[in-house]
């Protein structure tokens, strides 16, 4: 099997992370200017690796081999959430590079590459899945017209022009020309870290499916108005995300999560009944028959809720990402690189994150890999993974695409 630099995969890693650094982590939200020079730095290591790299119009870099045997797509994604690890998503992208130098320089396997890919906007500043979507053909020119920065509102568009890459062709992938996709990344849990274990084998990637309510009452003096006669849009919202938590315990799978990562009243001030209520919802799981059923039971609540009275609500569906199966083959193929390198540290998992291997399943097969997360810390500027596993799961990667692209 071809060997990979200990010392170039770590230095890779360590030099992404002084774009945009943050205490020990790093803050690169995408198209930000730290961004955007790293996407150029990753070009000109592609370049040097011997492939043919290029940012395309969305933003997505891409490297592509010359090798003349079969290949594979390898990546994840460089920018980060606001103010987080150094790990997410580079983890893949300098895996995938690492493997495509280590299979070129082995004579053994020089007819065979990797193509290397960081797809833009995994993290969702702008959308979901938008660098990936776009390279299997999901993403329309409307759908870029509408997108917006979360944070500051900036339109995609605009972010595109001033990063230079507006004009630019979207690249769309070639099913014929790869055997699959592999992707690596931290497991963002402790599953590996409490097990003793350091290479997780994802089985599959779960939907996720968030939903803004909006609860519209009348704002009113909170001293003066009785308590029979209130329209108050807080307390609706609190009795409904206090039913849905109650119902959704009834019909969740064994790893079913749900979330209100966000609630708000209008005008927030305590001596006045809030006239609108809004909250985000999210839940997971990785069978789609459990999504469909949480989604059920959630129009149910709010359509009871409305009949109740005394308030409005409404119900938007923000995104709905597809489950996905990994391929039993390159699972198998995992698991024999981690008999080789670290014999009985490995595990079968499935991911309760989304990831970009789960929109690539779409149209190849896939596989993704994970290592241990210290703590089990992610989206945060404390997440780390030791340079040991760092080391241990690049060389079971290399291996098991190797062992794949030799079948």
């Amino acid at each position: 099997m071809p060997s990979i630099n200990p010392d170039r995969l770590l230095g890779d890693l360590y030099k992404l992370r002084t774009f945009g650094t943050y205490k020990t982590g790093v803050h690169r939200p995408t198209f930000s200017p730290e961004d955007v020079a790293s996407r150029q730095w990753l070009t000109e290591r592609m370049t040097e690796a011997g492939l043919d790299a290029q940012i395309d119009g969305i933003g997505n870099v891409i490297g592509f081999t010359r090798a003349s045997g079969r290949k594979m797509l390898a990546g994840s994604h460089i920018e980060s959430q606001n103010y987080a690890g150094w790990l997410d998503g580079p983890l893949g992208v300098i895996y995938a590079l690492e493997a495509a130098r280590a299979l070129r320089e082995d004579k053994a396997t020089g007819d065979a590459g990797v193509d290397v890919v960081a797809f833009c906007d995994e993290e969702g500043h702008f959308g979901s899945f938008f660098g990936s979507r776009s390279f299997i053909g999901d993403i329309a020119e409307a759908d870029i017209d509408k997108a917006k920065d979360r944070t500051s509102g900036k339109p995609m568009r605009d972010a595109l022009k001033d990063a230079g890459y507006a004009g630019r062709p979207r690249l769309k992938i070639d099913p014929r020309r790869y055997v699959g996709y592999f992707e690596a990344h931290i497991e963002q849990g402790r599953t590996l870290e409490s097990g003793n274990l350091k290479v997780g084998v994802v089985t599959g990637l779960v939907g996720l499916w968030n939903y803004r309510i909006t609860a519209i009452g009348q704002q009113n003096h909170a001293g003066t108005t009785m308590m029979w006669e209130r329209r108050d849009a807080g307390m609706t919202m609190v009795r409904l995300l206090a039913a849905i938590d109650r119902r959704f315990g009834e019909i969740k799978a064994a790893r079913t999560v749900w979330t209100f990562g966000s609630a708000r009243f209008e005008p927030g001030e305590p001596s006045i009944i809030p006239g609108r209520a809004e909250a985000v919802l999210q839940f997971r799981d990785a069978d789609m028959a459990v999504l469909e059923r949480m989604e059920k039971a959630l129009f149910e609540l709010v359509e009871e809720t409305n009949r109740a009275g005394p308030c409005e609500l409404t119900i938007a569906n923000l995104r709905r990402s597809v489950p996905a199966a990994m391929n039993e083959g390159f699972q198998q193929a995992i698991e024999a690189a981690v008999a080789h390198h670290a014999p009985g540290l490995g595990i079968r998992m499935p991911s309760g994150a989304g990831h970009d291997a789960q929109v690539m399943a779409q149209v190849i097969p896939a596989a993704m890999l994970f290592v241990p997360s210290i703590g089990g810390i992610s989206h945060h500027w404390s997440e780390d993974t030791s340079d040991a596993d760092i080391v241990l799961g690049a060389r079971v990667f290399c291996d098991a695409v190797a062992s794949v692209l030799k079948d």
